[in-house]
């Protein structure tokens, strides 16, 4: 028999939604500037719970990332562990940051997790540099200010943890 801990099912469903609008259809001059939705939700993740959430499931997110998005297998699992591993081994500095720092803190991790997807896709098939594959750092970053008081009340009306 499967028991599943009180709270997986919350988890679950934040992982569902940031995957879900990771590949909503926009229109093509907002799309440029899409939050990084599932590395936000796992970044709060980290923050919040790093006894529950880790690498293994920042992996996981990744390769559902990868998958969702057509590139290839492992690219997105790749950033996505590297930032994990920073937000894990510092979140209780983080934790403590004002709302505003931890906003400068996640562009900072987004822009390492664009950069190392941006380089493994260099390496891997040749990608072209643009300067609008960093505009999601901007986005996820005011996004931030959005998305962790969100989270923190649906962690603690469902008793997250």
């Amino acid at each position: 028999m499967i028991v599943i801990k009180p709270g997986f099912i919350t988890l679950l469903i934040t992982y569902i939604i940031a995957l879900t609008l990771m590949v909503m259809p926009m229109p093509a001059a907002f799309d440029t500037f899409r939050p990084d939705w599932p590395t936000l939700v796992m970044l709060y993740w980290i923050i919040a719970l790093p006894h529950r959430v880790n690498m293994g499931t920042a992996l996981v997110l990744g390769v559902l990332s990868d998958i969702l998005l057509g590139s290839i297998v492992g690219v997105h699992a790749l950033g996505m562990v590297v930032v994990t591993y920073f937000a894990a081994r510092h979140f209780q500095r983080i934790r403590n940051f004002a709302l505003i720092q931890q906003a400068l803190v996640i562009a900072v991790l987004i822009f390492i997790k664009r950069f190392v997807v941006f380089e493994a896709n260099v390496f891997l098939h040749d990608a072209e540099f643009t300067f609008s594959y960093f505009w999601p750092v901007l986005t996820s970053a005011v996004f931030w200010l959005w998305v962790f008081p969100l989270l923190r009340k649906v962690r603690r009306q469902f008793g997250v943890v």
